[in-house]
Formats: C-alpha cells, sequence, structure tokens
C-alpha cells in the first residue's frame, strides 16, 4: 500500500457555515467552494497551501455528522490519505485486518480514513468564483494529527496502524507534569508525509489533561490538528493580529534556553515574545506553539510548528506543551469558579 500523504481532513461540525467563517476570519483560509447538492449534508471546503478543510453537517439524522456532533461536538472526523488507487488500497488494508463500514477505514474511536485520488476531492465540490476573505499563505501543510486514545489502548492502535496501513513507529515518551503522566507513541506513513501522535493517559498517576478529553469528547479522538509553516514567528503576529489565542510560556522557559542549545536559529527573545518553544532532534530544531481552544467542550486545538530539519519531536517540548495545556486549564478552572 503507498499511502502518499494527507489529501484533507474532514471535520463534522453542527454548523458548517459558522465554523468555516471563524477558520476564515482568524486563520486566512480561504473559501474554495460547497457540497450543496446532497439530501443528508452540507459541506463547505477551505483551502490553505496544501491543506484541506471540509467542514460537513448533517440536513438528516441518517448522515453519520448527526450522531458525531451529538456524541462528541464539533470535531475531527476523517482523514482522507492520497493514493493512486483507492479501491486497491481498500482492498489491501481489508486484506490486513481492517475494519470498514463501506469504504471508510476505522481508525480509533470515531475517527476514520478513506482513500482517495489526488484531485479527486475538488471534483465534488461546487467551486466558489469569488470570496470576500482576506486570505493568508502563512500554514503550508498538515504537520501532525495528535489524538487521544483510552487507557490500554495506546499499544494496540500503534499495532492496528502498523499493521492495516503499514505505518511505523518513529518516536515514543513517557511524560510526568505535577502528578500527571501520560504516554504518547507517533505513527508514520512511509512515505513520511502522513504523522499520528497518539497519547494515552498513564493510569497509575492522578487524572489529568488527557482523562479530561476522553471524558469530554466522550471517548477517543483528536486533540489538535497541527499546521506547518515556514515562518512560525510571522504566523503566530498575523494570527494572533487576527484574534487567535497562544498557550503562554514562563520566562524561566527562556531563561534556560541557553543551557540548553548553543545556538538557536530564531533570537531567544523574539520566541519569549511570541511565546514560541524551540527544541531539537538528531536532524535539526522545530518551534511549536499551541493555540487556547474555543471548543465549548475545550477539547480540541490547532497548533502551529516549523520545523528547521527536525523530523520527530523533542522531549522537552511534549513536556512544556503539556504544562502549557496544564496552565490553560487551571486557569479555566479558577474562570469558571468565579462564575
Amino acid at each position: 500500500m503507498h499511502v502518499q500523504d494527507i489529501d484533507h481532513v474532514e471535520f463534522y461540525v453542527g454548523d458548517a457555515d459558522e465554523a468555516a467563517a471563524a477558520l476564515r476570519a482568524q486563520y486566512g483560509f480561504r473559501l474554495h467552494g460547497w457540497v450543496r447538492d446532497q439530501p443528508d449534508h452540507y459541506s463547505v471546503l477551505l483551502r490553505q497551501g496544501d491543506i484541506q478543510l471540509l467542514l460537513t453537517s448533517a440536513r438528516t439524522d441518517g448522515h453519520p455528522a448527526a450522531d458525531y456532533v451529538a456524541a462528541h461536538g464539533d470535531g475531527l472526523a476523517t482523514v482522507a490519505l492520497s493514493t493512486d488507487d483507492p479501491a486497491a488500497a481498500l482492498a489491501d488494508a481489508l486484506a490486513r485486518g481492517a475494519t470498514a463500514d463501506g469504504t471508510r477505514v476505522t481508525g480509533f474511536g470515531d475517527v476514520g480514513h478513506v482513500f482517495v485520488r489526488p484531485g479527486e476531492l475538488l471534483s465534488t465540490v461546487e467551486l466558489a468564483t469569488e470570496s470576500a476573505d482576506d486570505p493568508l499563505d502563512l500554514l503550508d501543510a498538515v504537520d501532525h494529527i495528535a489524538a487521544c486514545v483510552a487507557p490500554g489502548e495506546l499499544d494496540p492502535t500503534v499495532a492496528y496502524y502498523e499493521q492495516v496501513l503499514g505505518f511505523k513507529q518513529i518516536f515514543e515518551e513517557h511524560i510526568e507534569v505535577g502528578g500527571q503522566a501520560m504516554n504518547s507513541k507517533v505513527v508514520q506513513s512511509v512515505s513520511k508525509e502522513v504523522t499520528l501522535t497518539l497519547l494515552e493517559p498513564d493510569t497509575t498517576a492522578r487524572p489529568g489533561q488527557i482523562d479530561d478529553f476522553l471524558a469530554a469528547h466522550h471517548g477517543p479522538g483528536v486533540q489538535h490538528l497541527a499546521f506547518r509553516t515556514a515562518d512560525i514567528a510571522t504566523a503566530v503576529r498575523t494570527l494572533r493580529g487576527r484574534g487567535v489565542g497562544f498557550l503562554s510560556t514562563p520566562g524561566s522557559y527562556y531563561d534556560a534556553l541557553a543551557e540548553r542549545f548553543e545556538h538557536v536559529a530564531v533570537p531567544v527573545e523574539q520566541l519569549r515574545e511570541l511565546d514560541i518553544l524551540v527544541d531539537q532532534d538528531n536532524e535539526g530544531e522545530l518551534f511549536q506553539i499551541f493555540t487556547q481552544t474555543t471548543h465549548p467542550r475545550r477539547t480540541l486545538f490547532f497548533e502551529v510548528i516549523e520545523r528547521l530539519g527536525a523530523l520527530t519531536f523533542g522531549s522537552a517540548n511534549i513536556k512544556a506543551l503539556y504544562e502549557a495545556v496544564e496552565r490553560d486549564r487551571a486557569g479555566e478552572h479558577v474562570r469558571g469558579a468565579a462564575q
């Protein structure tokens, strides 16, 4: 099986137009078209760089988006994988032990995969001829997708992707923060263009943000979608100016960078100003930042990431990102108690 890359991701949402409006206004996605001729659903297609986001709302109770939104709220439901021969890819996945509903292969929880030819999606969409968008060209591609799975399901999920889709595990980490802990493993397609970060709570530690996600989302699902950029400093400044909120990082993190690294490609004071995290693997540097969630259940957010040679993830950044989410959760608990 040859999976090339992520063709598009599909969100199931309560109101596709409303969800699209926020992504257009804040993240600079451009309206590319609609699916308006189907009796059971309505979709909006947004694009930026190589990123394609398909936002789908159910028109009838019989469409799977209806049950998904009722159970989980708005969320990422399908990761479409591009391949030259979708029928052969599906047959291969089934022969390897995949479970499927029609042409949709099970992934984790209620998230699945479909195989499509490159460009196939565009043939199903009514293209927009004009748009009032103020689009950006700062977000280039989907870097990775991070998902939370239930306790005890991390290794079986990794094994499923290895067996069914031929992915390979490229990274693993155990993180402990303030009495909480999680296990993380990363699987990647042979093409290296499709990367899934899988997160599992450590039940020997006290409950934390992964447990919270599983409870609020009502099961496994996508926690965040990471957009790759070639200029994270400009991207963060621009997105902040358009109303995107980002998680903060304490000054002590930047004070310690000189001890961790001899050289950083982006000036440390610029990283401090923008709350951007930096780490390294054997191949180079990576810079990351999480957005603040705007989801009513606080179960979905985005990441902006720049890679300067780095191919995997840095352990220090994983811990720092976990801590940033914890600070945001603590602030939300304080705000909730005050209301």
